[in-house]
């Protein structure tokens, strides 16, 4: 076997050395996406805040209650945290976004609208966008929430400690 081996490499002469091989690959034909016509909405959650995403095909501007994306979140994460399901289905600047968003703060917001942002994703087209969105944990509700405080406590859980005497 390691004559044969020896054979063909003193009749082929190497010039230089790549790790492509010389059969050719066939590449798999991507489905096309829909064109972008379809517009959305959905709802979003997260702790108390609430987001009412409506999706519209457009050139990628943002009106959350009647302000830019950045006036609306001025911290660069929570910025990135809303981007992130157009990011994930290489949608970036294809729709407008018109956001309501009420209750919470600006984390708990942000998280709404992306929540929402990916739901309505989700509705416009389930074949092409459901699994990237649910691959990436964008569909799911962040169900964590502030505990009540309980009759008697000074805070949800924090009692008056025990004494023997």
């Amino acid at each position: 076997m390691t004559e044969n081996v020896n054979e063909i490499t003193e009749d082929q002469e190497l010039t230089s050395y790549t790790s492509e091989s010389d059969t050719t690959v066939t590449t798999e034909e991507v489905a096309e996406r829909p064109a972008l016509t379809q517009s959305g909405q959905a709802v979003g959650r997260r702790k108390r805040a609430i987001a009412r995403v409506r999706l519209i095909p457009g050139t990628g501007t943002w009106k959350i209650n009647g302000r830019e994306l950045d006036a609306y979140f001025p911290n660069k994460l929570h910025q990135q945290e809303v981007n992130d399901p157009f990011r994930v289905l290489e949608l970036e600047g294809a729709y407008d976004v018109i956001a309501l968003v009420h209750g919470g703060g600006p984390s708990g917001q942000a998280g709404a609208v992306r929540l929402g942002i990916a739901r309505a994703l989700n509705e416009i087209d389930r074949e092409n966008n459901r699994g990237p969105l649910k691959k990436a944990g964008f569909l799911t509700r962040d169900a964590r929430a502030v505990e009540r405080k309980k009759a008697g406590l000074k805070k949800a859980r924090k009692a008056p400690q025990y004494s023997k005497r």
